[in-house]
């Protein structure tokens, strides 16, 4: 028997001797006992190194630089990343999921990481949508410079901005758009999700090796595994509401219409101001022309 159980406070005669001033009075160990053990904190993530972060944004810079051959697109490409991923980590804050990290992936893009998991998963939507929409504000400097300068290599900068946000916004793992629709298609059905996401999934893998860029295609097609592997969409977040799923299906349609007017308005000074001429030429930067 231990001294928690024990509630008799009477001189302890079996034992030869009555309880000294060093011994725990019985009330102290009872409490000490039934007193709830302190929650076990979250191992907090470390850094990721200076050294590092200027090594990564360098070689993503260096990529960017090589694949598109302007050092005022790659720089464009690349302010534009963080833009983006800050869109993300602000929101994240705000919603009491940070503080939220920022990281650059060398040939792949960024990453804007939270601390804790969404309450909801309303509060997951808002966070993916936060991204693109607050990523379109870094295509005003570039636009501003071209005004000034008349030069058209600014004004592909901020098209490539654009564009950036925009294919963000294609519903496929682990690109936001998946996050943003996939809990819309889940609130239908958890199937549903993973169909759709998965067909659309598969399709922009193929674009992706018919367009000759092999290394975002391998990126995701490996989400796109993992994706089907994971089975039913964040089932731990619960599900949001018809009400949320209206609100969440209507930020992503108006986010996405932004995203594609801004990279059509980008790029009207280049076909005289003609807006077919322009959703063509995107298209064709795309791989998409005729």
């Amino acid at each position: 028997m231990s001294n928690t159980d024990t509630t008799d406070q009477t001189p302890d005669r079996t034992l030869g001797r009555t309880p000294g001033p060093w011994d725990a009075k019985p009330e102290a160990t009872s409490a000490r006992a039934t007193a709830p053990a302190p929650a076990a904190e979250a191992p907090v993530e470390k850094d990721q190194s200076l050294v590092w972060a200027m090594l990564s944004t360098a070689l993503m810079g260096g990529f960017l630089w090589w694949i598109t051959g302007s050092a005022i697109v790659a720089g464009a490409v690349l302010i534009g990343l963080f833009v983006h991923e800050a869109g993300h980590a602000l929101v994240m804050n705000k919603l009491g999921m940070g503080p939220a990290r920022i990281y650059i992936i060398p040939f792949l893009g960024g990453l804007a990481k939270a601390r804790r998991e969404p309450k909801s998963e309303w509060d997951g939507v808002l966070v993916s949508l936060a991204g693109p929409a607050f990523g379109l504000l870094a295509m005003i400097p570039f636009v501003g410079v071209r005004m000034v300068l008349g030069q058209g290599e600014w004004l592909m900068g901020a098209f490539f901005i654009a564009m950036l946000n925009l294919v963000n916004l294609v519903p496929a793992p682990p690109l936001d758009g998946s996050k943003a629709l996939g809990p819309v298609l889940t609130r239908v059905h958890p199937r549903l999700e993973q169909i759709v996401l998965l067909v659309i999934g598969v399709a922009v893998v193929w674009w992706g090796l018919t367009t000759g860029r092999f290394i975002l295609a391998a990126f995701l097609a490996l989400s796109v595994f993992s994706h089907l592997k994971r089975g039913v969409w964040r089932a731990a977040w619960g599900t949001l509401s018809w009400p949320e799923a209206g609100k969440s299906l209507a930020l992503y349609l108006l986010t996405l219409a932004v995203c594609a007017a801004a990279a059509v308005g980008a790029l009207m000074p280049m076909t005289g101001g003609d807006p077919a001429g322009s959703v063509q030429l995107g298209l064709n930067y795309l791989g998409f022309g005729r």
